[in-house]
C-alpha cells in the first residue's frame, strides 16, 4: 500500500495485526515485567486489559494516535510504542535506509512505484535472511577519518583538550 486515507489504512492494519496476534501463542502463565501494560504506560491502566501481547513501534503521524485506533490496539493487547520526533536513533534508521536503498537500486531505475517496492522489499528479505551487524565508527568511520587526516595534512598528531598543556 503506497498512499492511503485513515478510512483505509486502520481497517487493513487491523486485519494485518489480527493475523499476526493469531500466529502467536497465547500467553499463559506468570508474565515478565516487559510483558505488562505498567511497564510500559508508566502505571497500571485505567480499565482491565487483555494480555499485553505485542509492542508496534511505529512513528508519530496523526492517524497512528487517533484515540478510536488507539483504543481498538489496547483493546486487542497491543502497546503502541511511538519513536520519539528526534534523536540519535533517527541517525541509525536513516543510516541503514541509505545501506539498503543503495542495495536495492545499485546503478539501476525503477519504472514504476510497484517496482521500486518490490526491489526494496526483496533487498530487505535478503537482508534479514544474512542481517550484516551496523556497527557504529566501523570501516566507512575509518575511512572517513584517514581521508580526513590527508585533506587536513600535517603530522596527523592530535591534542585533546585535557592534553594541552599551558605554557
Amino acid at each position: 500500500m503506497t498512499a492511503a486515507p485513515n478510512a483505509v489504512l486502520h481497517p487493513w492494519l487491523q486485519a494485518e495485526l489480527t493475523a499476526i496476534l493469531a500466529a502467536l501463542p497465547p500467553p499463559a502463565g506468570a508474565r515478565p515485567a516487559l510483558a505488562e501494560w505498567a511497564t510500559w504506560l508508566g502505571h497500571a491502566p485505567g480499565k482491565p486489559l487483555p494480555p499485553l501481547r505485542l509492542i508496534l513501534v511505529w512513528d508519530n503521524l496523526a492517524g497512528h494516535t487517533s484515540w478510536p485506533l488507539v483504543r481498538w490496539l489496547f483493546e486487542h493487547g497491543i502497546m503502541p510504542l511511538y519513536t520519539p520526533l528526534s534523536g540519535s536513533w533517527l541517525n541509525m534508521a536513516e543510516s541503514l535506509q541509505r545501506i539498503l536503498v543503495g542495495r536495492a537500486l545499485a546503478g539501476q531505475h525503477p519504472h514504476s512505484q510497484e517496482e521500486l517496492i518490490q526491489w526494496l522489499e526483496e533487498t530487505v528479505a535478503g537482508w534479514n535472511a544474512a542481517p550484516t551487524p551496523f556497527v557504529w565508527e566501523g570501516k566507512r568511520h575509518e575511512r572517513r577519518v584517514r581521508a580526513r587526516q590527508r585533506r587536513l595534512g600535517g603530522s596527523g598528531a592530535a591534542l585533546t583538550n585535557h592534553q594541552l598543556i599551558a605554557a
